[in-house]
């Protein structure tokens, strides 16, 4: 492990952890408890408060499997894994998060690892360091706390990665396998898959052996999404499910300037939303979010490999292009811009050059992680 400061990496994942375990214990007894009394709160809520919104889902699927349509929106390789742990703990309520959170964090510390190595080989070990910090601080990264799966397709994603940069041709489609199994935008994995493939085409076409090895693991990936529309097909009749659902989730397909056009248009010009409401807050947070990381992959397109770039910019068209109806129009899309890792590479290169950007983002990330972590644990809408 010569390039990867292993304790470092692993104190920036324990800090965080320990504060939001924090932020849990103060908010939760803070705002549920009543005023000077000794009375302690309901310890089983407490240890349930990350239990909401999707990670409720993820729990519930895992506990008792597929029991509607709507519930196929969430792939199946999460709540699998989550079932499989609680299952050896003895299967009650509790396991499914406990296990849950447990691999939602694990996960993390494992793409840590696997993000440093990324990061080192473009840039050094200090703007390396600093991407895992804002990663670990951004003001969404609570998910990786929560039973969410962001953690545990990020690490197939950015592990397909490494291994692409390494040409080992099988892990990389072994891996994006996984994280098309884990949400539905792992297909788009095969982009980086078939460029890496080019670049390297010098060696690939030598022979034709090594054509057909290199090129045959490309199918694992598409694989995994097509090995669930075939269980959406067993169970409900329709291959495509997954997708038909996405309207009851208050989903449309259009262009992918549209939902933009439509959240600038709905925050300024038309019925703007009064100052102070939940959904200009919402829609501030979205559009700022969203917007930022199309400057990110703008100014990266330069900085980092091409096979990087082109699958961040397929990823902002994939989530563009299936906005929410209002007033919540770029939903999810703070959490949904985590899942593009080599734009923190980029953060890292941009804030070292603007020092007064970097001190900004060390005050800024934490405290806003802090508010909509304590917002999700009071069980309001964020993301």
């Amino acid at each position: 492990m010569q390039h990867r400061p292993t304790r470092d990496i692993l104190w920036l994942w324990l800090c965080t952890r320990l504060l939001l375990v924090l932020i849990t214990y103060i908010a939760y007894i803070l705002l549920t408890s009543k005023n000077y009394t000794d009375t302690p709160v309901n310890i089983a809520a407490f240890f349930s408060t990350w239990n909401h919104w999707d990670a409720a889902n993820y729990t519930h699927i895992a506990q008792y499997g597929y029991q509607n349509a709507d519930e196929l929106a969430f792939f199946p390789l999460f709540p699998a894994l989550t079932a499989g742990g609680a299952r050896l703990l003895g299967g009650g309520s509790w396991s499914y998060i406990l296990v849950g959170t447990v691999i939602s964090n694990a996960s993390l510390l494992g793409m840590l690892f696997i993000l440093y190595q990324l990061a080192f080989d473009l840039v050094d070990s200090e703007l390396s360091q600093r991407t895992l910090l804002y990663l670990c601080i951004f003001p969404t990264a609570f998910f990786f706390f929560a039973p969410y799966n962001e953690a545990l397709y990020l690490l197939f994603a950015s592990g397909s990665f490494l291994a692409l940069r390494r040409q080992k041709w099988w892990l990389a489609g072994v891996l994006g396998m996984l994280a098309a199994l884990t949400r539905s935008v792992g297909i788009i994995l095969v982009i980086p898959y078939l460029y890496e493939l080019w670049e390297q085409r010098a060696h690939v076409l030598i022979r034709y052996r090594t054509l057909v090895i290199s090129l045959l693991p490309v199918v694992l990936i598409p694989l995994g999404t097509l090995s669930y529309a075939w269980y959406n097909w067993r169970t409900f009749n329709n291959p495509l499910a997954f997708i038909a659902v996405q309207a009851n989730w208050s989903r449309h397909t259009t262009w992918p300037w549209m939902g933009l056009f439509q959240a600038i248009w709905a925050l300024f010009i038309y019925h703007p939303q009064a100052f102070g409401s939940s959904n200009q807050a919402h829609l501030l947070l979205d559009l700022t979010a969203t917007l930022s990381f199309i400057i990110l992959v703008i100014v990266g397109w330069h900085k980092l490999p091409k096979s990087y770039s082109l699958w961040m910019a397929a990823f902002l068209i994939y989530i563009l292009v299936n906005p929410a109806q209002k007033p919540d129009i770029l939903l999810s899309n703070q959490r949904f811009v985590l899942e593009m890792f080599p734009a923190f590479i980029t953060l890292a290169i941009v804030g070292k050059r603007f020092k007064r950007l970097h001190s900004t983002l060390l005050f800024l990330f934490p405290t806003l992680q802090a508010i909509l972590g304590i917002a999700f644990l009071m069980n309001r809408w964020i993301v």
